[in-house]
């Protein structure tokens, strides 16, 4: 038990430094092994390695066609187009919905959320300015689109957050609907009621927009596709998956197919497009196999019983340990999908087991790995938080306050009221 919690704690501590969990998480492995007694040299080699691959064989697929659909939507101005209608349908005056909606929109269907950072911004950038909006609502208004009900609440997204526990719980992408719905509600509703506060109290504070130091953002591009057409992959993937129950490569594939036939006057910049979203996915792929990896050695050592027993005894309904556990390691990882690959990897066939003897639906245990994989996840260490303060020219000091609220406290409040709901026998 000491040396599993001891690799969390190498593994946290290092994320949280900046080190790449693609090395971190095998010298945290080695800690769980060598204080578990295995030869370490095995325990890295084969169960270590064992469960990278594995699940690198599972779902490389999916990572890759997911960023090569978020690169094409981007470089063909896709990505943008949808983005501006829904900002310009919604109006300056609803300055943080607009931002807010064109995020979600574009999570939901499929592009990744590096991608949504990339073509929302100039947009909120251009609404803020019109509202006189403080820039340091910028961050946490997309990361509440992006980061949090789109990838793990509503029922059918294709983020990765919501596919991962398909396997674990032979569930579909539609699992538990009404309690997705009700914890995108939550999320949604009041992060943007949280977030209006806070513009309202920066204004009244005097605090108001100014110009970034980066005037290249301000640039439009031109020769975006129409509205119309730039949503049709969207609408594509979300259908192939949920209403035609295809695979969610073939959904994929069919959205990129789309894409290239839409905009096939730009069929020059397809290569470089493709390149650089397989490129991209290898990284990610690599990122989230290593946390499963890490996942993989905890499950073979002789602690990991001792933990299974304390997780399981946690008084109550078992899917509050579940939460706590994919929320935890989520937290401890910095990421969304590494920390539910590790709960999953470790826990996922004893919580199927208890899904098919207590009488509570496997959808719900799915639907609150999802949610909780979305909590803890996006504590300050988090890549997508540090891309977002990047890109947005912010600080931690100046917009992470806001980021914490709408990421990970109310998140955290709607798994549990989602967790009350499946009590009520209510998914």
């Amino acid at each position: 038990m000491f040396g599993i919690l001891l690799g969390l704690l190498v593994l946290m501590v290092l994320a949280y430094l900046g080190w790449s969990i693609i090395w971190v998480a095998p010298i945290a492995a080695g800690v769980v092994a060598l204080t578990g007694g295995l030869d370490i040299l095995e325990a890295y080699k084969d169960t270590y390695m064992g469960g990278f691959v594995s699940f690198a064989k599972a779902w490389f697929p999916v990572f890759m066609l997911g960023a090569i659909f978020g690169k094409l939507m981007e470089d063909t101005g896709m990505a943008r187009s949808v983005a501006v209608a829904l900002t310009k349908i919604i109006g300056t005056k609803r300055a943080i919905l607009g931002v807010l909606a064109s995020a979600a929109v574009l999570t939901y269907g499929g592009v990744s959320l590096f991608v949504v950072v990339f073509a929302v911004y100039p947009l909120a950038l251009s609404l803020f300015r019109e509202a006189n909006i403080s820039r340091r609502l910028i961050p946490p208004t997309v990361a509440l689109g992006a980061f949090t009900f789109t990838m793990t609440a509503i029922p059918g997204t294709p983020q990765i957050q919501n596919l991962i526990p398909m396997d674990y719980f032979k569930t579909g992408p539609m699992a538990a609907p009404i309690m997705g719905i009700i914890g995108a509600v939550i999320m949604a509703g009041g992060g943007y009621f949280y977030l209006r506060w806070r513009e309202n109290t920066l204004t009244r504070n005097g605090e108001t927009f100014t110009e970034p130091e980066d005037k290249n953002v301000l640039e439009k591009e031109t020769g975006a596709p129409a509205f119309l057409l730039s949503i049709l992959p969207l609408v594509a993937v979300l259908v192939t998956l949920n209403v035609f129950k295809f695979d969610i490569i073939t959904a994929l594939i069919t959205g990129i197919l789309l894409i290239m036939i839409l905009n096939i006057n730009k069929f020059k910049k397809f290569v470089t497009a493709i390149n650089g979203g397989a490129i991209g996915s290898v990284t990610a792929i690599v990122n989230t196999s290593a946390a499963v990896g890490f996942g993989t050695v905890v499950k073979v050592v002789p602690g990991f019983e001792k933990l299974t027993e304390i997780l399981m005894g946690i008084k109550g309904n078992p899917l509050i340990s579940e939460a706590v556990a994919v929320n935890i390691l989520a937290g401890a990882t910095g990421s969304a999908s590494g920390g539910m690959g590790i709960a999953l990897e470790a826990l996922g066939s004893k919580y199927y087991e208890i899904a098919m003897n207590s009488g509570i639906s496997p959808e719900a245990f799915h639907r609150i790995a999802s949610l909780s994989s979305g909590g803890l996840d996006a504590l300050p260490h988090n890549g997508a938080v540090l891309t977002l303060l990047t890109i947005t020219g912010m600080s931690h000091k100046d917009s992470y306050k806001d980021i914490f609220v709408v990421a990970v406290l109310i998140p955290v409040i709607a798994v549990v009221i989602a967790i009350l709901f499946a009590s009520l026998g209510i998914y």
